[in-house]
């Protein structure tokens, strides 16, 4: 029991990981996008 409620700690952990990392993505590519028009 323990281990699979640890099992399913870590992937919500990895899948909050691949998230965040999308979202720095969208922020960057939006900057360089209003750079851009400068």
């Amino acid at each position: 029991m323990k281990q699979a409620t640890l099992l399913a700690a870590l992937a919500v952990l990895l899948a909050a990981c691949g998230t965040i990392d999308g979202v720095g993505r969208d922020i960057s590519n939006a900057s360089r996008t209003v750079e851009s028009w400068f």
